[in-house]
């Protein structure tokens, strides 16, 4: 049966009609998952191998059979490590289809089909008797139902039903338990993240401030968690105002409890401060006795910091307070951990813990000011980067004159702000969205620009010339920012909304940014490439995992596409200067024909080359411009800084996953990059010329 959905291109905006039938290749998400992060976590995969092994011989020290219930198999990974450890029978059960019926395949390639049942159902839909799917309960519990919120992938209820059905009373669990922590910090980066702060712009009139509307600074945010590489963040980001804290455990060998609840642990702090942010981690006890230990500590909190793990599947949590508080030095205060079923969120309160346990639980947070629905972290980021505002003020102030009429185009873009205080004598700004038309019409009400400022809800196509007041275009602008981005060059879609409303322009019409141009490098990761790569598994536990997968319906192949990353959360240094490689030209309309170039780029340094690197930057006007991707190359060796309020594109080269022989020795590299206009796709390819 084929079914077609439908999907609005990020970059033309066109809705697409795509056909997937029942045989549908889910080879390329099983690929840019997580898998060959976790496989290749060799620290992850060691302490679970330990902690089965003493699991296993704690039931057979009391003379039992060991009888294994591993949910969420995945490749069947911790299944395979039981049995090899000398359990007797295991239940794998994964609910994925095309990852159960590869871990069949992993399961028969490495001789262990008579002792693993792979059983392709959610857990809480599997039987137990003797036409179940389980001829008896487990008296061993393997899990890997984690992320880095801890439970925001079901681990509760999936444990919550394991223990009432599927698991005997007293029966071992691998890991056994799990401790969440926590720290209070003052950060001002960290807080940029979760408000629109107050934006300075110099005006012929004087000083003009954009304030956020009530609704903003009253609003408990996003309610999910934003999970970052902490370990990228330095110490001179934030300030600690209070030790590491504990603020639950969960015990995963005994009945777990899904329902809400609240966890409250009084605190002095250690510094006088505004409480802002809460980071928060987790680790897991492999065994009873806390021996084996993982943990996603960020790199103050463990004394050998060089030798962290490194992972991309758990990170560590940033949670924002709902207001800031501040906090004196030695004066208690209390941390209230909430959870439900899927997440965790904080609230700080003053006094004493007795009277803030009084609280009852809370809701989950939601947001009340519609900025955390349109604006991602990196975005409120964007917005509260002063130097990048200022490059945006002063190509304004080049190109504003006092009868400019200006139409912006970005989603939920303060551009429309600045044109005005500059001096445009008439704004319009264009919001694809009732979410972005509404947060606007509150900032503009905030800032008293109301009736100042037309917002026109429409998409660029259906706009006509009563929206604008029957008068013409002089000046269109934009960010570029759309919210459906996730290539830099998916941001192009401005382009396309400049030539779909062409009609509506002066002769004579100033675009900013007056062109884009898409750049590359070939990078050397530090760890980034490990998630392509052939995998080990742990010392003492060898199984052929990688090339099962590459050789069956999860082909692990290399995907000819780029793929979004946060590189400044990854670091990179350059193998190969910066190259140009396409420029889009927003004076005219979208072309035609498909833009092209080829060529080779001769690698600068010595190192492995893991992959190329691209990103755009916009020209606003002569001498301005803002980059979506590298900030500096540094030193002799080319460490890599890159702006933290975009994702770079990613394309990694097949010889990741090949001989290192083929990574060391490359000369060059030749590429070929296009851009095709009716699709807005960017097609690129690269090969690697040896020496």
């Amino acid at each position: 049966m084929k079914v077609f959905c439908g999907r609005a291109n990020p970059t033309t905006g066109a809705v697409e009609w795509l056909e997937e039938d029942e045989n549908y290749d889910y080879h390329q998400e099983i690929a840019r998952s997580c898998y060959a992060d976790m496989l290749n976590d060799k620290d992850r995969n060691a302490k679970y191998f330990q902690g089965i092994r003493a699991a296993v011989g704690r039931v057979k020290e009391r003379g039992e059979r060991a009888v294994v219930l591993d949910i969420g198999t995945g490749t069947g990974l911790l299944s395979m490590m039981a049995v090899t450890a000398g359990a007797d029978f295991c239940y794998a059960v994964e609910v994925f289809k095309p990852m159960a019926d590869t871990a069949v395949k992993i399961v028969e390639k490495n001789g262990f089909s008579d002792k693993i049942k792979i059983i392709n159902k959610h857990s809480t839909e599997v039987t137990v008797g003797p036409d179940g799917d389980m001829q008896s309960r487990a008296n061993i519990l393997i899990t890997e139902l984690f992320d880095t919120e801890l439970i925001g992938e079901g681990a509760l209820p999936s444990y919550e039903h394991a223990h009432r059905c599927l698991v005997q009373e007293g029966c071992e669990a691998v890991p056994h338990r799990a401790t969440v922590y926590a720290q209070l910090v003052e950060s001002k980066r960290m807080w940029s993240w979760n408000k629109l702060l107050p934006i300075h712009v110099r005006a012929e009139d004087g000083e003009k401030i954009i304030v956020s509307p009530p609704e903003m600074e009253n609003c408990p945010g996003a309610p999910s968690v934003y999970d970052i590489q902490l370990n990228q963040v330095p110490l001179h980001d934030f300030a600690a105002l209070s030790e590491v804290v504990t603020m639950f455990s969960v015990d995963f060998s005994k009945p777990v409890n899904r329902a809400s609840a609240h966890y409250a642990v009084q605190l002095k702090p250690i510094k006088t401060g505004t409480a802002q942010v809460v980071l928060s981690w987790w680790d897991i006890d492999m065994d009873p006795a806390g021996s084996i230990k993982c943990t996603m500590a960020p790199y103050w909190v463990q004394a050998a910091f060089e030798d962290i793990p490194w992972r991309d599947h758990w990170m560590q949590c940033v949670y924002f307070l709902p207001n800031e508080e501040p906090v004196s030095q030695g004066q208690s205060v209390v941390l209230t951990a909430f959870r439900d079923d899927y997440s965790v969120w904080y609230k700080l309160q003053k006094g004493r813990n007795e009277e803030a346990t009084t609280a009852i639980h809370e809701e989950t947070p939601v947001c009340l000011c519609q900025a955390h629905l349109l604006w991602n972290r990196p975005r409120f980021g964007e917005l509260n980067d002063r130097s990048r505002t200022t490059q945006y003020v002063h190509a304004l102030e080049k190109v504003l004159k006092p009868n400019s009429v200006c139409l912006s185009i970005s989603d939920g873009s303060l551009l429309p702000v600045l044109a005005h205080h500059l001096g445009a004598e008439e704004v319009f700004t264009l919001e694809s969205s009732a979410i972005s038309h509404s947060l606007m019409q509150k900032i503009f009400k905030a800032n008293h620009l109301e009736d100042k400022i037309k917002i026109i809800e429409k998409h660029p196509e259906l706009l006509i010339s009563s929206d604008l007041e029957d008068r013409k275009v002089s000046l269109l602008i934009g960010e570029p920012f759309f919210s459906t981005s996730l290539l830099p060059w998916h941001n192009l879609y401005f382009w396309y909304a400049r030539t779909a409303v062409s009609s509506h322009l002066t002769s004579d019409v100033t675009i900013l940014p007056r062109s884009a141009s898409l750049h590359m490098m070939v990078v050397e990761f530090k760890d980034l490439w490990r998630i392509r790569s052939p995998c080990g598994t742990c010392e003492g536990f060898d199984v052929h995992i990688m090339d099962e997968m590459i050789k069956n319906s999860l082909d692990f192949r290399e995907s000819r596409e780029a793929e979004p990353h946060p590189l400044w959360e990854y670091p990179c240094k350059s193998i190969s200067d910066p190259l140009e490689v396409l420029l889009f030209d927003f004076q005219q309309a979208v072309p035609e024909h498909t833009l092209r170039k080829e060529g080779s780029l001769n690698l600068s340094r010595t190192g492995k080359s893991h992959g190329v690197v691209l990103w755009m930057e916009y020209h606003l006007a002569p001498g301005l411009s803002v980059s979506t991707g590298l900030v500096q190359v540094s030193g002799e060796k080319g460490f890599c800084q890159w702006t933290p309020h975009c994702k770079q594109a990613v394309y990694f080269f097949n010889t990741v996953t090949e001989p290192e022989s083929l990574i060391n020795n490359p000369s060059a590299v030749a590429y070929a990059v296009s851009f095709n206009p009716k699709t807005g796709e960017v097609i690129m390819d690269f090969k690697l010329k040896l020496m």
